[in-house]
């Protein structure tokens, strides 16, 4: 357990707290690119402040506080230009960087005093068909380009905005053992409930060990389920938490990074983003992305539980808006959460000593490959065809192409690994 200073500490992200310090040396996702080839200015929640993300005519991405100096109008009501985004109330026009270039009523004003005028600016860039920003203070570090949103393949992204913090999403990923109980046990009571057969990926395989191994990104998680050998995947590889709020998963064909945006203290903004991409299958490289939101409360206010990342929104969510760490009650299966926790405090120490946290990339770079199991839980093809059916994919407009994608690749292959 933790005292109230410490949960504190570990999951309040505004400006000026220990964990808003470390997070603010990150890139996020906050839009789709299509949103603002639709619409150029959108206002986004990070971090606990409110943004105004733009994109130029010119294709120059940009993101500056919401609200305008000069009398505190929402810059999301602004007008988009070649030279930047100009307030709607009054016409102050600010640049990419946040400088005041311009005072529709001074044309005259003088460039000393526009300085004094100019709003807090970021950095923004397009990556994988999202506009990722950094708003932390000096120079950003380099937009961390990880396989996911580089490789050839289909992209689908499921995402929804979840009333809790983001700390205990991220604590979820280095909980295996709850694969076994909320994946496993509960999806089979679920299917009985519901008269429906249990996907044969998911059903509920005993854990005989778990390691969590610190590395350049985060954390490796393995784990040896019963029948397994030690050359399995899944421990001799393994998938890795990468710091400080995503995760990489997948396998068979279909590549998951999961990402957690810390809107506020009490609102994540979770994402699935999914490449498909099979071996059999060749790609071209301008393939569609798309983009869609997953469901997780039904007509009666009550969680949808009969998929699989459903059933970790409900877990997520229903630990409340932040969980009570002070009266929980940790134990030995909790290992992954403690080695979590402890790079998070880490994390802090580092900042306070000037110094970057783990997985802040410095060094320009053309694509981070991730540690990842090849063949998840032996199953071929049938492990991707039963995510896209039991996972948040079902409420994907191209479900039905991927399956049939997984299919053909599946064939191509001589293996359809129990499809």
């Amino acid at each position: 357990m933790l005292t109230q200073q410490e949960n504190d500490e570990l999951t309040q992200v505004g400006p000026g707290t220990p964990m808003g310090d470390v997070l603010r040396h990150y890139w996020y996702p906050v839009a789709f690119v299509r949103e603002l080839e639709e619409f150029p200015v959108k206002e986004v929640r990070l971090l606990g402040e409110n943004w105004a993300v733009f994109r130029t005519p010119s294709g120059e991405y940009g993101i500056v506080d919401e609200r305008c100096p000069h009398r505190g109008a929402s810059l999301t009501y602004g007008i988009v230009e070649d030279a930047g985004l100009r307030c709607g109330y009054h016409g102050w026009l600010f640049n990419t960087s946040g400088e005041c270039v311009e005072i529709l009523a001074e044309p005259d004003s003088s460039p000393k005093f526009r300085a004094g005028c100019g709003v807090r600016a970021g950095s923004a860039q397009a990556l994988g068909g999202m506009v990722w920003v950094h708003v932390g203070d000096g120079p950003a570090p380099e937009l961390p380009r990880y396989e996911a949103y580089v490789m050839n393949g289909y992209r689908d992204i499921g995402h929804s905005m979840l009333p809790c913090n983001w700390l205990q999403i991220m604590e979820n990923a280095v909980d295996p053992y709850h694969v076994e109980a909320l994946h496993g046990n509960y999806f089979e009571f679920i299917a009985r409930q519901q008269g429906t057969p249990m996907p044969e990926s998911f059903v509920a395989n005993k854990h005989e060990k778990v390691a969590f191994d610190p590395f350049d990104h985060g954390i490796i998680k393995r784990r040896l389920l019963e029948g397994q050998s030690e050359d399995s995947d899944d421990w001799k590889i393994g998938h890795p938490l990468v710091f400080p709020y995503k995760m990489w998963v997948g396998g068979n064909g279909v590549y998951q990074m999961q990402i957690r945006v810390p809107v506020d203290d009490t609102h994540t903004w979770a994402l699935f983003y999914t490449v498909h991409a099979p071996d059999g299958i060749e790609f071209g490289d301008d393939l569609p992305v798309v983009d869609y939101e997953y469901q997780w409360i039904d007509d009666h206010g009550r969680h949808i539980v009969d998929y699989i990342e459903g059933q970790d929104v409900m877990a997520w969510v229903t630990q409340g808006p932040v969980a009570d760490r002070v009266n929980e009650r940790i134990t030995k299966s909790d290992v992954g959460i403690l080695a979590c926790r402890r790079m998070f405090k880490e994390a802090i120490g580092a900042v306070r000593r000037g110094e970057d946290p783990v997985a802040v990339v410095r060094e320009p770079h053309d694509v981070i490959k991730l540690p990842l199991e090849r063949s998840k839980f032996g199953r071929g093809a049938g492990f991707a065809i039963d995510w896209i059916n039991d996972g948040s994919m079902r409420y994907s407009p191209i479900a039905e192409e991927m399956k049939q994608l997984h299919i053909d690749a599946a064939a191509a292959r001589e293996d359809l690994g129990g499809s």
